[in-house]
């Protein structure tokens, strides 16, 4: 009897100790719950705050989020900048929440410097909300620090500038749509060549991107940054637009919902778009856009989406003109020495997306992309230097198929009670193109000498791993990716048929670091080691030499919420390159050009002055230079040093919407001594919108405010002219539009 009296107690007393110690543990829950807009529709990225222990999380993709030891009678916050934010009585633990946020006007208060949100990302999209856009060229213009120029009728991809860079149409910027790659390599025109034109910029949801290589889950081209469009799942209102302006600019918008449940949406967007511009001789751009979309959610809550899109172009261009024919009164700005340059494009995608919960814990992305492509463009950038009798015509074309897919794994646990995510991919894309050609040619219509001809079957296969760890304030990013490819060409020019071929591996370690100093103030250091591939031709021709030449940069940087309604945010970087690559068209190769380095700093602010009007601004200063040439002949070409871009916008006050945008990119060298200098410009962009009813839009935009003289995109080139005897080297330019006004009109209903 003692003995089982002594044992009885000896439990009650382990039990009470056990209890006491862990009944902390035993009690507490996990609160977890969906959140969406008026219409069902997952909201990313809403603040969730658990008031009792301060702790904080924020919704994924599908809007669902998860908060431990929470308990009966807590509350939880939730705010999402253009949403009125709301907060929630815990009733019942056991209960998964449902909560709908209500739209409101948009507020920088409710953005939150946190390490589980990339604060600049937010504030694009505030951008994007703010001064919509009617291109696919102020789309990128969205991301801060990025240029872009045209100088071939508008048909041809934009001439990108970034970080010191000339990247020319991509060389240097990993471009996504929905998953699927924009760029294409060992592409006709130039390598990473990247059109965007394909994307009706209504449809799009966001846009996130990345400056730098710090990215393990983004691959090749992005060593000055990458840029991602997601498109919207479905529309908050079927629309109709027209737009007519100067030099016989029209724009047609049609969208459509086509399905609207609980489960299921469907939307067909079209685009047709035609302009001359302000040539003497007219471009005749003509574009047409297809877009559909079907997003399918499932009963356990996996995303199902399935896009496919068409777009087709044709164009005529006057080229890049020489200022002493401006000078000497041969032509004027807007005239041509060759008004026979121009081109068509097309390009068809089919986009698969596939987002499911494998548990509470683990994802699952999966993103499968096909897109036929074609293309010719018909230049000449040096009139009469090698012909003086036929001239320097070309022609480069290709016609491509292009598939692959992705596939991402997370997973979320603990290491010591903190907050451990886990990453993995792979990824594979096959590029095979037909009859992928440069040819000498004559009036468009006869081929005088083709300098390439052939088939290119490119594979590149990636691998992915990376671990986020947070402890308490700070974010510890690891990651590693393995980047391997495969190259085969067919040379129809060949006499004997045989296949060229060549493969090539890259490691590309990723270490970065932030922290939360205070609920207003985080700091960043990120390092990572990029790549961008070479041409498959040149890859053969110079055996394994420079095949993927590898970035290593570094940015220190901090985003400052100074006051409820003033974000501020700064970086230094360092970017060194072991191979800057150079377009030489004219012979149908990428040209190493050595090895550079690169630094500076980038300065953005975003200040709300009232609940209707947002002042933002960003400075982007770069010092480029080749590093083995003597300091007098070091310059990067077309390198921009000094950019700033920002305006004013007014958001939805009275029926009003407005901005007043600017952009500035200064004097940089246009070649390797600085004797030769691209001028740089400041142009001033005013759009301005009224709501005659909750259903009718007026608008209207003018480009070039101030109907200032600049030149768009620039370059030192050699050249002859049909009336001279030897060749001269100076800056050719495009000339940029001059006072262009449109106006629009759109209906929703």
């Amino acid at each position: 009897m003692p003995t089982n009296f002594s044992y009885s107690a000896f439990a009650k007393a382990v039990l009470t100790i056990a209890f006491f110690f862990f009944s902390p543990i035993l009690l507490a829950h996990s609160i977890s719950g969906f959140i969406t807009d008026p219409n069902g529709q997952p909201l990313k990225d809403v603040y969730v705050l658990h008031m009792a222990s301060g702790d904080h999380t924020h919704t994924n993709s599908k809007g669902f989020f998860a908060i431990d030891n929470a308990e009966k009678g807590e509350e939880l916050r939730f705010s999402h900048i253009g949403y009125e934010a709301g907060s929630f009585i815990i009733t019942n633990v056991k209960e998964v929440l449902q909560i709908t946020m209500i739209p409101a006007s948009l507020d920088l208060d409710a953005i939150t410097i946190t390490n589980d949100v990339e604060t600049l990302n937010v504030l694009a999209n505030v951008d994007l909300q703010i001064n919509p856009v009617s291109s696919s060229q102020e789309l990128l213009r969205t991301v801060p620090g990025l240029f872009i120029g045209q100088h071939a009728g508008g048909g041809k991809a934009e001439q990108i500038f970034l970080r010191g860079f000339d990247i020319d149409h991509g060389t240097d910027v990993a471009i996504n749509v929905d998953g699927m790659p924009v760029n294409m390599v060992s592409h006709a025109h130039g390598q990473g060549y990247a059109d965007l034109h394909f994307l009706i910029p209504e449809t799009v949801n966001n846009i996130s991107y990345g400056i730098g290589s710090y990215d393990e889950s983004v691959g090749n081209f992005a060593t000055a940054g990458h840029v991602d469009f997601r498109t919207k799942s479905y529309l908050d209102e079927n629309k109709i637009g027209v737009e007519i302006g100067d030099f016989n600019h029209q724009r047609y918008l049609g969208m459509v919902q086509l399905v609207d449940n609980s489960h299921t949406t469907a939307y067909i967007a079209t685009e047709y778009l035609t302009f001359d511009g302000a040539f003497d001789s007219p471009q005749n751009f003509d574009r047409v856009n297809l877009f559909g979309k079907l997003h399918h959610t499932s009963n356990n809550g996996n995303l199902l989406s399935l896009s496919l899109s068409h777009f087709d172009s044709e164009w005529d261009a006057s080229g890049q003109i020489p200022q002493r024919a401006v000078d000497s009164g041969l032509i004027n700005r807007f005239g041509a020495i060759d008004d026979t340059e121009g081109g068509a494009t097309s390009r068809t995608n089919i986009i698969l997306n596939y987002d499911m919960d494998l548990s509470d814990n683990e994802q699952l992305q999966t993103t499968v992309f096909y897109s036929h492509y074609d293309f010719l463009l018909y230049s000449n950038f040096t009139f009469f230097l090698e012909d003086p009798i036929n001239g320097d015509q070309i022609k480069q074309q290709e016609s491509r198929n292009l598939a692959g897919f992705k596939v991402a794994y997370d997973y979320k646990t603990q290491l010591r009670n903190n907050r451990l995510d886990l990453k993995a991919g792979l990824g594979w894309r096959n590029d095979r193109t037909d009859a992928s050609g440069l040819s000498r040619t004559l009036n468009r219509r006869e081929t005088l000498e083709n300098i390439q001809l052939g088939d290119i079957n490119e594979t590149n296969s990636s691998l992915f791993v990376g671990a986020e760890l947070y402890i308490d304030h700070l974010l510890i990013d690891a990651g590693l990716r393995l980047e391997r490819f495969k190259f085969n060409y067919k040379d129809a020019l060949e006499a004997i048929y045989s296949t060229q071929s060549q493969t090539a591996n890259a490691l590309l370690p990723k270490l970065n670091f932030n922290y939360e100093v205070n609920d207003n103030v985080k700091v960043y250091l990120r390092n990572g080691i990029g790549l961008h591939s070479n041409d498959t031709r040149v890859v053969l021709e110079n055996g394994a030499e420079d095949i993927l030449p590898k970035s290593y940069g570094s940015d220190l940087g901090t985003i400052w919420k100074a006051s409820d309604n003033l974000i501020i945010n700064g970086a230094l970087w360092y970017l060194f390159l072991e191979q800057e690559f150079v377009y030489v068209g004219d012979a149908g190769i990428v040209e190493p050009s050595g090895e550079t380095q690169r630094n500076g700093f980038d300065l953005g602010f975003k200040y709300q002055l009232s609940d209707y009007v947002f002042l933002d601004s960003n400075l982007n200063y770069a010092h480029a230079r080749a590093i083995n040439e003597p300091d007098a002949a070091n310059y990067i070409p077309l390198a921009p040093e000094l950019t700033s871009t920002g305006g004013i916008s007014l958001k939805d006050y009275k029926r009003f919407n407005a901005g007043l945008r600017y952009r500035y990119i200064g004097d940089r060298a246009a070649n390797e001594d600085n004797s030769i200098v691209a001028e740089g410009y400041f142009v001033a962009d005013l759009n301005v919108n009224y709501d005659m009813t909750e259903s009718l839009r007026l608008g209207m935009a003018v480009q070039n405010l101030f109907n200032l003289a600049w030149n768009e995109t620039q370059f030192a080139t050699e050249s002859r002219l049909a009336n001279e005897t030897q060749s001269v080297e100076e800056i050719h330019f495009t000339p940029g539009t001059p006072l262009f006004i449109r106006g629009s009109i759109q209906y929703t209903f």
